[in-house]
């Protein structure tokens, strides 16, 4: 994989697993907050996996929930309310909700994993990208490949991207019953402007990260990332089976993990611009 954000290598220059903190890293339930993205930062995290909205006045906010209900102390739909409102609420009660423009100036060079949430936030992600020019630092996904899609649209140079639900649901499910020349046809349209697949180890009862779930997709070029895995014994056999990248709320086991395999980036913290 050729663009900046997958470039992770060691001091031979060998590629190191992406390891990527979910929402940041918070024992305290801070998900989404500045706490939780400077401690995952403090443990050495180049990538960071988080979440976008917009205000009602197009402030792009990191936030996973439509509402503040869940995590805040706050009330309402996020897309109802101008971004006055939403900056008085706090995170369990503590932190308050970071905006994108606040991160990408406290931390600059880190890799942040976009999960573009809904469609009032396609034009507010793709302007803020192109306000702080870190296309290099950015892979945009969504849930909607339709929503992922119209933003990539949007920017003016090319960004990592990832699959949605759909796209991923086909990859899956064809992968192991069409012929591979059909198949790797058929994925190159699919997947047209994707480099990364970010699944889940399995949908339901159906098992997605395989052997060969993962060698079909190394043979069309794409990296697969897997979510979220929070057990050390999982990531040791994914890592074993040769994915590219884990997310995790456990950023501190992690990183245990691949020092212990020598696959962590000691003395590396990101850079401005790296």
């Amino acid at each position: 994989m050729t663009l900046p954000f997958f470039e992770h290598p060691d001091d031979d220059g060998l590629q190191l697993p992406i390891a990527m903190a979910h929402r940041g890293f918070s024992a305290e339930g801070l998900e989404n907050s500045m706490a939780a993205f400077r401690a995952a930062v403090e443990l050495g995290f180049r990538y960071l996996e988080t979440d976008v909205h917009t205000t009602a006045d197009g402030v792009l906010l990191l936030f996973h929930d439509q509402t503040l209900d869940r995590v805040t102390d706050g009330r309402g739909r996020v897309a109802d309310l101008p971004a006055t409102d939403v900056a008085k609420a706090r995170i369990n009660g503590r932190e308050p909700i970071p905006t994108f423009d606040e991160l990408v100036t406290r931390l600059p060079g880190v890799r942040l994993n976009l999960d573009v949430k809904d469609w009032s936030s396609v034009h507010s992600t793709a302007a803020a990208i192109e306000r702080h020019q870190v296309h290099q630092q950015v892979l945009v996904t969504s849930f909607s490949d339709r929503r992922r899609r119209a933003v990539l649209k949007l920017l003016s140079r090319p960004v990592a991207s990832s699959a949605g639900v759909a796209s991923s649901a086909l990859f899956t499910l064809l992968g192991p019953v069409l012929p591979r020349p059909v198949f790797r046809r058929l994925m190159r349209r699919v997947l047209r402007d994707v480099h990364a697949l970010q699944v889940p180890v399995r949908y339901g009862r159906v098992p997605v990260v395989t052997p060969g779930f993962i060698g079909r997709a190394h043979d069309l070029g794409l990296v697969v990332h897997v979510w979220t895995i929070n057990d050390a014994d999982e990531m040791h056999g994914l890592l074993q089976q040769g994915v590219d990248g884990i997310v995790t709320d456990r950023a501190d086991l992690l990183r245990d993990v691949l020092i212990e395999r020598g696959e962590w980036p000691e003395g590396h913290p990101p850079r401005p611009g790296s």
